[in-house]
């Protein structure tokens, strides 16, 4: 299993506001959750198990200056 991220940027902020949980790899289902967003929507499909990894994993993959919420479930990533 994966889980998808799906956000938006707010300046320097990754603001997460969904998590789904995705079988690896199925794009069926992932455009099926992206579909009829318009805008500047941020996605990203992570092969973990967990929603907290995954906001990890997005987290240290930020750039310098760059900061995560995670509106979906409250996690706080650490450094």
């Amino acid at each position: 299993m994966s889980v998808l991220l799906i956000g938006r940027w707010d300046a320097e902020t990754l603001e997460i506001e969904e998590s789904h949980t995705v079988s690896d790899g199925d794009q069926e289902a992932i455009d099926a959750l992206l579909s009829g967003r318009a805008g500047d929507w941020w996605s990203c499909e992570y092969l973990v198990d967990r929603h907290r990894d995954a906001v990890q994993r997005a987290y240290e993959e930020l750039a310098p200056g760059e900061y995560l919420v995670d509106e979906a479930e409250g996690f706080d990533p650490t450094s």
